[in-house]
């Protein structure tokens, strides 16, 4: 069209699908489990590889880290999270389609971990993905470091809490006295010694959180050649988990 009634276009080519749109779909994957290939474009989501490519993108970011954080304040300001005691562990995930992350295979823990740190709610505060292959006891200081600062009070931020709970997997002297270093009162299981030491009054809810994981059918098995990938659909899981404890309290 030419003359004084034409409009100037906007966007060169196509028009770049909006970003809530992309998110409906990613969550569609997460919760179904469904292929990207297959993610019916009829609803909105538009194609699987746009929702892949923004889904890395945001990874990269930081986005889902920074959701984390927000709403971590939000829990925070309502006084909910409990900084008494903190809690670790960790699961392991089959791995069905290999990858650059995948356990060696003399390995006796072929897959990946999940490493988990929750307040004494059970609430997400960090998570981290290693090689199946990892102890446990090394990953206890690196968990501990990844807890963000957490606003929403008066005062500094807050990312230590008062104690830490862990299983004999976390067992180790050294470990102990760096976590004493930090202020941090460790209360950890000691191997070779009898159960009912009674700690799992307060570790069962991280066996809670692990088990709400899997309600999300994407991460049942990781599918994702990429660990940024899986990491992604993870930290989203522990964004939903927190969203859901502020409903809770509403």
């Amino acid at each position: 069209m030419t003359g004084p009634c034409r409009v100037p276009l906007r966007y060169p080519g196509r028009r770049p699908v909006p970003d809530r749109e992309v998110l409906c779909g990613i969550l569609f994957v997460l919760h179904t489990g469904i292929q990207w290939e297959y993610l019916p474009q009829e609803l909105g989501f538009g194609s699987g590889m746009t929702c892949w490519r923004r889904l890395r993108d945001w990874n990269e970011a930081g986005v889902w880290q920074c959701l984390h954080e927000v709403l971590l304040a939000e829990l925070n300001a309502a006084a909910w999270l409990d900084w008494s005691r903190a809690v670790v562990d960790s699961s392991h995930v089959r791995v069905l389609k290999g990858g650059s992350t995948r356990a060696p295979r003399r390995s006796t823990g072929a897959g990946r971990a999940r490493n988990l740190i929750t307040d004494g709610h059970g609430t997400p505060l960090a998570v981290i993905l290693t090689g199946g292959n990892r102890n446990d006891v090394t990953q206890l200081l690196p968990l501990i470091d990844a807890v963000p600062p957490v606003r929403g009070r008066r005062g500094h931020p807050r990312r230590k809490p008062d104690s830490l709970f862990a299983d004999r997997g976390y067992d180790h002297d050294i470990n102990r006295d760096q976590v004493r270093d930090r202020r941090i009162v460790p209360a950890v299981a000691r191997r070779d010694t009898r159960h009912g030491t009674g700690l799992g009054t307060y570790r069962w809810v991280i066996e809670r959180t692990f088990a709400w994981l899997p309600g999300f059918k994407r991460l049942r098995i990781r599918w994702e050649r990429r660990a940024d990938i899986h990491e992604a659909f993870l930290k989203l899981a522990c964004c939903l988990i927190t969203l859901r404890q502020i409903n809770s309290l509403c």
